[in-house]
């Protein structure tokens, strides 16, 4: 039988390697793993698009999720992704991502949230609804510069949404080239 150390290799003078396993496993998994496992992680997707023939022009999608009063239930964001683009010249194409408390939309659309375990008929509590044009009022927790391309910001449940409020998403993409942008959105959470 070979003499195997259990905890370190006797030649390391300093302990490096993870000791006691057993009572404290090293393994983790994140948030959404056991959420959608219990079918409440859930998400939402619009988009829209702009053709440029002359000047400036935008493409604007909002997402609002409002978590109604008495839904007994909590959100906490997991993830945006979107995109900015188009068959407009790339370089000319520049874009923003705002996340804001509360905040009203214009002409909203209701928007079916899909339960990311695909095997549970379990439905949101949550309100969604999305716009093609920005966010009025609210207080903007966070504002960031888009260039083409896709964007991904994990948020792993730290933003919060307690019954009775709302958070609003933006994502603007502006171009003068002639051709065609496009903004896309995407948010996924859970509720408990």
């Amino acid at each position: 039988m070979p003499n195997n150390y259990v905890i370190n290799d006797n030649d390391q003078p300093v302990y490096v390697e993870m000791t006691n396993t057993f009572r404290a496993p090293d393994i983790s998994a994140p948030p959404e793993i056991s959420a959608s496992q219990s079918a409440v992680l859930f998400s939402a997707n619009a988009s829209n698009s702009a053709t440029i023939v002359l000047g400036l022009a935008s493409a604007i999608i909002t997402v609002r999720i409002n978590n109604p009063a008495g839904s007994g239930r909590t959100l906490y964001l997991s993830r945006v992704s979107g995109s900015i683009g188009g068959t407009s010249l790339l370089t000319s194409i520049s874009g923003t991502f705002t996340i804001v408390r509360g905040g009203t939309i214009t002409s909203p659309a209701t928007v079916t949230p899909v339960n990311n375990n695909l095997g549970s008929p379990a439905a949101s509590a949550m309100t969604v609804q999305s716009s093609t044009a920005a966010i009025t009022g609210g207080s903007v927790l966070a504002t960031y510069q888009l260039a083409p391309g896709v964007f991904t910001p994990a948020f792993t449940g730290s933003i919060i949404v307690p019954p009775n409020n709302a958070l609003s998403i933006n994502v603007t993409s502006s171009s003068a080239a002639v051709g065609t942008i496009i903004s896309a959105l995407s948010l996924t959470w859970w509720e408990r």
